[in-house]
């Protein structure tokens, strides 16, 4: 057996151990899992949260800090996959959502607070107007539903590697359950490449729909030229641009397109902007967004049951306003952006074929040598020591993505880290004959 061989094994010995520690350790998660296996499928109602041998289940939270049923303390660095970015039970939101509650919940009228929550949506992200929605995926549908009515085309330029909701996900070309429309799929980064397409599909182009930095395929920035080209060669054929920022708009104060100095038709949000609520948002061009002005005689239809719910509305607009300033948001992003380089720096020390990928308050981990431009970059990488990585940071308290994400919240500080700098290290110490 050769040296490749031997090490295989070694990591496969290595993960063996380690998710026998995992097991050993929750046996509360997995009684929880298995009565959970009876009413849902597989235990589960959101895929994402999944994993073998199962899942560990939480059973509070504080600020940054998370316990299991086996009353073990993890530091929260998931951060809900940017969703929770003021971290648990904010006392500023908490008290926007009680006074709420003492309003009325489901009022199924116009309430006082949704205009002036889409107005400090606009002012934030330079918006010309905005709908709101129950999610990113829901937003992603009806921005691409009326890109397609708004230019007259079908045909909808997407990226291998991207996600923009359940029914938008485009890891390996595609899923099953995607929305039916007409995808031409391009490689992200690839100035030359999606250049040439657009040009052969300008005439049947609606739009070109991305990520300003992928999310959930490895935390992978956009280049400058790239967005350059993709702004100019849209205008050039009557196509729109729509930036996903249903994770990036917290990476900048006006959203990860102010820092990058692109300027998109329609944006898409989400996430952290409903204050920890269920939450989805759309909006742009006004004379786009306009075409579901209910005084139209040709007005588009869109409904929602909770689209202005008090709770949603209160809580993010106490949150954009009063606790995610611009100041804010450069100071939390100013520290991950510190964070990912001493973790970078301790990669580079040990000579690992490890990496952390991303910009601001967003990472993620990739076990390769070399750029990381795009989602084919990523599946480079080692995927048996991105899931030993993952139980080992289990093991020292560290709460992250199975694949490797994670995030900043507000509260995360110093102390917590430097508890993810020591894990690394001594991740980096232990593996060290497994990374070169």
């Amino acid at each position: 057996m050769g040296g490749t061989g031997l090490r295989n094994t070694d990591i496969d010995a290595a993960l063996n151990e380690a998710r026998e520690g995992y097991v050993t350790g929750a046996p509360a998660s997995l009684a929880r899992y298995v009565e959970a296996t009876t009413v849902m499928p597989g235990g589960n109602t959101r895929t994402v949260l999944h994993y073998a041998p199962f899942p560990l289940a939480m059973a509070r939270a504080d600020g940054c800090r998370m316990w299991d049923l086996d009353g073990r303390e993890f530091v929260d660095f998931l951060g809900e996959y940017t969703a929770g970015l003021y971290g648990h039970s904010h006392p500023v939101i908490r008290a926007a959502v009680e006074r709420a509650l003492d309003g009325g919940i489901s009022l199924g009228a116009c309430n006082m607070v949704e205009a002036r929550f889409a107005r400090a949506v606009c002012e934030r992200f330079g918006l010309g107007r905005v709908r709101f929605t129950n999610s990113g995926t829901e937003a992603n549908l009806l921005a691409m539903s009326l890109g397609r009515i708004f230019t007259r085309r079908n045909r909808v330029l997407v990226f291998n590697g991207g996600y923009h909701g359940t029914v938008f996900g485009f890891a390996g070309g595609g899923s099953p359950i995607n929305v039916p429309f007409d995808y031409v799929l391009a490689r992200y980064n690839d100035v030359a490449g999606t250049q040439a397409l657009i040009a052969d599909h300008g005439e049947d182009l609606a739009l070109v729909i991305l990520e300003p930095m992928i999310g959930s395929g490895g935390c992978i920035p956009a280049s400058s030229d790239f967005l350059a080209m993709l702004r100019q060669e849209t205008t050039r054929v009557g196509a729109l641009l729509v930036l996903d920022e249903v994770m990036t708009s917290r990476l900048a104060p006006g959203g990860l397109q102010s820092a990058l100095g692109v300027k998109p038709d329609l944006t898409t949000l989400g996430k952290y902007i409903g204050g920890g609520m269920s939450f989805g948002a759309f909006g742009g061009r006004a004379e786009i967004m306009d075409l579901f002005d209910p005084r139209r005689v040709d007005a588009l239809p869109h409904a929602g049951t909770f689209n202005n719910n008090v709770l949603t509305m209160s809580a993010g607009l106490a949150g954009l306003t009063d606790v995610y300033t611009p100041a804010a948001a450069a100071a939390l992003n100013g520290r991950g952006d510190r964070l990912r380089g001493q973790l970078n720096a301790v990669c580079r020390s040990a000579d690992a074929a490890m990496q952390f990928t991303g910009q601001g308050s967003m990472l993620a981990v990739h076990m390769l040598r070399g750029s990381v431009r795009s989602p084919e970059d990523a599946a480079n990488g080692d995927a048996k020591l991105k899931e030993l990585f993952f139980f080992d940071m289990l093991a020292r308290g560290i709460w992250l993505a199975r694949r490797g994400m994670m995030t900043l919240s507000l509260p995360i500080d110093d102390v917590e880290c430097d508890a993810l700098l020591a894990a690394v290290e001594e991740f980096v110490s232990a593996r060290r004959s497994l990374l070169e």
